[in-house]
């Protein structure tokens, strides 16, 4: 069910602008509001932290079905894990939400910053502080840092958890049916999330099981 409508303002009352996004579930309601405010968005997915590449494809063609759905452009960037795997080395023990993650979030905002720059996007935005398993200003910091490197690019800074944000990102993901992942998408993540299992008797990691709205999930 639609929330009732608010008004959201983006830097320099922009009328469009470039979404970095992780996958579907977190960025339904995001693209909903942006959509919903007449902002004409695209969709810009550069997320070659997930692994593996299986997991990759199952979110990425998660986010291209609602894109077409919503019809709004959606840009498939390259998904170069090695380069990924590179800029990671000596992190790799990093505790969630620690200096990995931090240095994960800028290295795929300034590759959105750098489409932005060159296809004459002025602001880019992300949906990656509405999961209450990130650290909302780490993201933040990570997106500002990433524009100030491209003259006239501005990170919006807008949290989307607010207005029923979060509620409502659980509802589209629910009636969309979306891939629920179990895990947030690194194969750091994917090692700690399994020896957490482990630990509490569960069974590991299984890709491509869950989805929201159904039984299993």
């Amino acid at each position: 069910m639609m929330r009732e409508s608010f008004l959201i303002e983006p830097p320099g009352g922009a009328k469009e602008m470039l979404l970095h996004s992780c996958c579907a579930p977190c960025s339904g309601s995001v693209i909903e509001d942006i959509h919903n405010a007449g902002i004409r968005l695209t969709i810009y997915f550069y997320n070659p932290n997930i692994h593996p590449k299986k997991e990759y494809e199952i979110r990425k063609n998660e986010n291209i079905r609602y894109a077409q759905k919503m019809g709004i452009p959606f840009v498939d960037a390259d998904y170069d894990a090695e380069r990924w795997f590179e800029q990671m080395k000596g992190r790799e023990w990093d505790p969630e939400r620690g200096e990995r993650c931090g240095m994960c979030f800028e290295m795929r905002f300034v590759k959105t910053a750098e489409y932005a720059s060159k296809h004459g996007f002025k602001v880019i935005t992300s949906c990656l502080g509405i999961s209450r398993w990130k650290d909302f200003d780490q993201v933040t910091l990570a997106g500002i840092r990433a524009a100030s490197l491209f003259p006239g690019i501005i990170y919006w800074a807008y949290n989307w958890r607010k207005n029923s944000g979060s509620q409502r990102m659980y509802e589209i993901a629910k009636e969309e049916r979306f891939y629920q992942q179990q895990y947030c998408g690194c194969a750091y993540s994917m090692r700690d999330t399994n020896q957490h299992r482990r630990s509490a008797g569960r069974e590991k990691i299984e890709i491509g099981k869950d989805y929201y709205g159904t039984a299993q999930a």
